[in-house]
């Protein structure tokens, strides 16, 4: 069978065409300093919101925070993900009025429920959300939040001159896969050319990338971190140098060996708190711990809400990350600077192909090398 003949399987299931459109932008949008707001707030309405990380769930209380999801916002997360209840034991003391959450669960909001306005996913690259947005949008409009550099990527592909399958950069996908995740892009640029398909990023989106996207339809808002800035810093930190830990040994993208080293040899400037991220290995974790110089930190909530409260004199040090775009915004006017380490070529592995290598490297082209 043909990717093409599997691809129109999916088709049936896209549902009615629900053209209920997002009114054009309107004088007395709300506009913040440094941003340009194609919509007006707050909205109404209700969202309902399927998060899959704690970066999403920040996202999704960001946006929320913004005006842009409603009056009433129903977060549904997901109940395996790391990391995820201790970050939702950090917000619900203060999330923005209207934010609800249900049970952490497997379970994704329904995408055909009449009672919302909004649904709200940050990763449409999962096969289960793609499946379930296949059944057809019912709510007037399709919100994505931040998942990291996917969002940079997704929005890549859905302005690409011909059709792109959206799946993840790294992965190897079977040819079902590639016909479900060819149907969503399909659904997603519909929605955008409806005016229905709004993205909302703290991650510098290119020139290019952002007009194709505006000339589809698609909307596009932008964020600082403004809810975040508004909560009170909650954990001390007194190393000078800060270290965001790197998934990339643990998915097999870089040899672990150098990377530990390379970790190590930033004790010469005195020690090192290290901030694991939530895919790394305990082995490696305590390989590193068992340095008299680094303090590898429990993995909590994300850093993003964790480093807030850092100081002059202090440095942040990661690999190509998202939070070197992330942190630049919440750190960069407390003045504690960020350094991006670039991936030397022997650390790759021969698996991690060119393309892969410059799409995780793009961080640093964002201004994470200083």
């Amino acid at each position: 069978m043909t990717q093409t003949a599997i691809t129109a399987a999916f088709l049936p299931q896209l549902g009615p065409v629900v053209d209920r459109r997002l009114a054009h932008p309107k004088p007395g949008s709300v506009t913040r300093p440094g941003h340009r707001s194609e919509l007006v707030r707050p909205r109404f309405g209700r969202a309902a919101v399927w998060a899959e990380s704690p970066l999403q769930l920040l996202s999704a209380v960001e946006a929320h925070g913004a005006g842009l999801l409603g009056q009433e916002t129903l977060i549904h997360p997901r109940s395996d993900a790391v990391g995820m209840d201790s970050t939702l034991k950090s917000l619900m003391a203060q999330v923005p009025s209207g934010v609800r959450f249900t049970p952490p669960s497997s379970t994704l909001p329904a995408v055909r429920s009449r009672k919302l306005d909004r649904w709200v996913t940050g990763d449409a690259y999962s096969g289960k959300v793609q499946t379930e947005l296949l059944r057809g949008v019912v709510a007037d409009e399709l919100v994505i939040v931040d998942d990291g550099l996917a969002t940079l990527s997704l929005l890549q592909m859905l302005v690409s001159d011909g059709p792109t399958p959206l799946i993840r950069p790294r992965a190897v996908p079977t040819m079902r896969r590639k016909a479900l995740g060819l149907a969503t892009w399909w659904t997603l640029r519909r929605m955008a050319s409806q005016g229905r398909l709004l993205v909302f990023t703290a991650l510098s989106v290119p020139d290019a990338v952002e007009k194709k996207f505006r000339a589809l339809g698609g909307h596009l808002e932008r964020h600082r971190f403004e809810w975040l800035g508004t909560q009170p810093v909650t954990e001390s930190i007194h190393e000078p140098t800060i270290v965001v830990g790197s998934a990339m040994p643990a998915d097999k993208l870089i040899r672990p060996e150098p990377y530990k080293d390379w970790v190590r040899s930033l004790t010469e400037e005195g020690p090192v708190a290290y901030f694991p991220h939530r895919r790394e290995q305990p082995d490696l974790l305590n390989e590193l711990d068992g340095h008299p110089m680094i303090r590898v930190k429990p993995h909590t909530i994300p850093v993003e809400m964790r480093l807030r409260g850092l100081r002059p004199g202090q440095v942040v040090r990661a690999l190509p990350s998202t939070v070197l775009a992330s942190l630049r915004l919440i750190l960069t006017p407390s003045g504690v600077p960020l350094k991006g380490q670039p991936v030397p070529d022997d650390w790759w592995l021969p698996e991690t192909t060119e393309e892969l290598r410059r799409h995780l490297s793009s961080s640093l082209r964002e201004g994470g090398k200083r």
